[in-house]
Parts: C-alpha cells; structure tokens; sequence
C-alpha cells in the first residue's frame, strides 16, 4: 500500500463493490457499467485498499473483475465444478450448431436450448441428477456469481465465463499435447530403426 492517502470520497460505491465481490460475484461491464466504469477509474486505489484487507482484486481487459483466491483454484468447490460442467454442455452444444464460441454473449440460452443441451448430454447431465430444470437452477446460481443474466425471457452469458472458456481451452490444449507426444515418440522410434535395407548389409 502506498503512503498516498486515499481519497475514499471518491469511492463512492465501496460498499457495493466491497459487499459484492467478497460475496464471490464477478462485476461485469456490460451489466454492471456504473460498478465497473467506477472500478476502472479507481483501480489503484481500490486495489490498495481491498489489498490491505486481504483480498486479490483482479481486473480483466474483456470486462470484469473479482476477488481472485488461490485456494479456490486449487480446490474447486461444489458450485464452481457443477457450473464448469454447465457452461461445458452449453459450449459444445452451440460449437456442435456452428455457434462462434466467442460471441457467446449473443446466444439467447431459452428453454429450448436448454432441452437440446440436455438432450445432447443426456447421459453425463443424468449421472450428474441433472434435468433440464436443473440446468435452469444452475444458471440462476451462475447470475449470483455474475456469469450470467435473465434478459427478455432468457439468459445471456456475461463476459466473466470468460474464466471458464479459457480454462475450457487450456485443457483441451493440454489434451492435444498430450496426444501428439505418442506420435512423436512414434516418429523418434521410426527415425532410429534402422530399415529392412540396412538391416542385410
């Protein structure tokens, strides 16, 4: 923390931002633009502040912030796996219909959605006791933490599932690396063996 004081008369929306993000919500730009337009102006002085109290404020460019914790990553809890698994059905059913991933936050997640996800996931939703009311109920959870919002009769993912799809992305990343070392091992063992030519001299 710096020895400038702070100009907490500028922190007008401490409280909030203080009683939000310790409840584990992730404030958004888009649905939170007077928390956020705050937030971005006095970065510094929240992040001194909110430092001194124990917590990790974390900015990201795409448009949300939160308080970071290294236990959660490491022990993902309950809530944070079941949520994991929603966003991954929801994912790769819109990447199956040809959905840019990207653009996730235009997709109008409706009931209708829902049923197909479910029914493309049928067996791994089922193992996990989930319905298609239960994937509601989940993304009523996920609007608690702010990755997603109820809009005109259906939800619309905010920019924080960002943290989930890049996770998504490491690990399938790391799948790829994965398979492709026992090809190159393959290759590596190919280049040493000597041929049926060299093998009679």
């Amino acid at each position: 923390m710096t020895d400038t004081p702070l100009a907490l008369d500028r922190l007008t929306h401490l409280a909030t931002l203080f009683r939000e993000l310790g409840n584990g919500k992730h404030i958004n730009r888009l649905s939170d633009p007077m928390l956020w337009a705050e937030l971005e102006r006095e970065e510094a002085a929240y992040r001194a502040l909110f430092g001194a109290l124990g917590y990790d404020l974390r900015l990201d460019g795409r448009g949300f912030a939160w308080f970071h914790t290294e236990e959660a990553s490491g022990n993902v809890n309950k809530t944070s796996r079941q949520l994991a698994l929603l966003f991954m059905v929801i994912f790769d059913t819109q990447a199956d219909a040809g959905k840019p991933l990207l653009r996730f936050g235009d997709w109008a997640i409706d009931r209708s959605l829902l049923n197909t996800v479910h029914e493309q996931h049928q067996e791994l939703l089922t193992a996990e006791g989930l319905d298609t009311e239960g994937l509601a109920s989940l993304l009523e959870t996920a609007a608690r933490f702010g990755f997603a919002r109820e809009a005109g009769g259906h939800w619309q993912l905010l920019p924080a599932v960002c943290r989930y799809l890049d996770h998504f992305e490491a690990l399938a990343a790391e799948s790829r690396e994965a398979s492709d070392e026992p090809a190159a091992a393959e290759d590596e063992l190919d280049r040493d063996e000597p041929t049926a030519s060299e093998d009679m001299r």
